[in-house]
């Protein structure tokens, strides 16, 4: 059967995101390192939120997010009429290209960059446009040498997925000042808070007006199930934003268990002390096994193998041993695999599969 309909263009280009793997055919419970998510879970007082909560799901949610709002803006000192929320930072990320960019505009973002900035461009109709990168880091320079005159949104998440590496202060503020006025400089942070010292991009919002913060809670946080995200952003940006999100985008489950856990501040100590300390250890075992990888910012590490048949290879074995990690070929990287940072316990049993992997190879 034949249709007159089609989509907007660019549409039919879009190839569907492909999440991390939860399974492995024919064993049960499965450790999944494969989406970079809380080993630990989420702050029981979100827990705790969530089900009380879940009393009151006859009533609709707030429209304005006003308690959520309010948390965030008191952790990180931020003024709360500049801070929206959305269904992950992927709502927001997504609102962004359909309000700055469309057919004839071009979005930019880093080579290895996350899959769905494509994506978000092609929606909005605007053509995708990839600057390499150096040593599976963000190039500042290539960046700025592919600023056109259509270019409306630049996307660079920092520290990076899926390479884990991070721009210093003084390059990420060299692009923002070489970003010219008709243009948006979206810094993704949803590992931000990984990266000891990095305000995820929050001053050079405060010195440029047309740089914009996104955060999410479904990694630190883990709420990867609720779907919750921020934005921090000059007043005019974030009007339009709110004119264009859902009036009831996020739930009352998922704004009371993201308040609390935004507000449980000993949760969050603990696992950034646990995840800098294991993140150590999967460093330093993976590179005793002869197997390459940068220094990580985030709550994963992208090991790199010798080839794509080597990695394919230790990723069979690793699932044979019930562990998930994630294949990142379609990032540009077929010869490595992306392995979130797990407890100790996790990580003792990574890399002693990884060892048992490189003895019988």
């Amino acid at each position: 059967m034949t249709t007159a309909l089609r989509p907007q263009p660019g549409i039919m280009d879009i190839a569907l995101y492909q999440g991390g793997a939860s399974e492995i055919e024919g064993q049960d419970n499965p450790l999944k390192l494969s989406s970079n998510e809380n080993p630990f879970g989420c702050s029981p007082l979100a827990s705790a939120a969530v089900s009380a909560a879940a009393l009151g799901l006859h009533r609709y949610p707030s429209t304005d997010h006003s308690p959520l709002r309010a948390a965030i803006a008191e952790v990180h000192d931020l003024p709360v009429e500049r801070i929206i929320c959305g269904v992950g930072s992927d709502e927001l990320l997504t609102l962004l290209a359909m309000a700055y960019a469309g057919p004839g505009d071009e979005v930019l973002y880093p080579e290895h960059g996350f899959s769905m900035y494509r994506i978000f461009a092609l929606s909005a109709g605007a053509t995708p446009v990839t600057a390499p990168e150096t040593n599976r880091c963000v190039d500042v320079d290539a960046l700025i040498a592919r600023i056109t005159d259509r270019t409306r949104l630049i996307y660079i998440a920092n520290p990076a997925n899926p390479t884990g590496t991070a721009l210093a202060a003084d390059e990420l503020s060299r692009l923002a000042g070489a970003v010219p006025e008709t243009c948006l400089l979206v810094l993704d942070g949803a590992y931000a808070e990984f990266s000891d010292g990095y305000d995820g991009g929050a001053g050079l919002v405060d010195a440029h007006s047309n740089v914009v913060m996104t955060r999410t809670f479904s990694k630190l946080y883990g709420l990867g199930g609720l779907r919750v995200g921020w934005a921090y952003a000059t007043q005019e940006v974030i009007d339009v934003l709110n004119r264009v999100r859902g009036p009831f985008n996020l739930s009352n489950i998922a704004l009371a268990g993201a308040e609390a856990a935004m507000r449980d501040r000993a949760f969050v100590a603990r696992c950034l002390t646990d995840n800098a300390e294991q993140r150590t250890r999967l460093t330093g075992g993976l590179r005793q096994l002869g197997i390459g990888c940068d220094d990580s910012a985030a709550n994963f590490v992208l090991a790199r193998f010798a080839d794509e048949a080597e990695a394919l290879a230790a990723d069979a074995h690793l699932k044979s041993c019930g562990i998930l990690v994630r294949l990142v070929k379609g990032y540009g990287f077929p010869e490595a695999l992306r392995i979130t940072v797990g407890s100790a316990q996790d990580v003792t049993r990574v890399l002693d599969a990884l060892a048992t992997f490189r003895g019988a190879t």
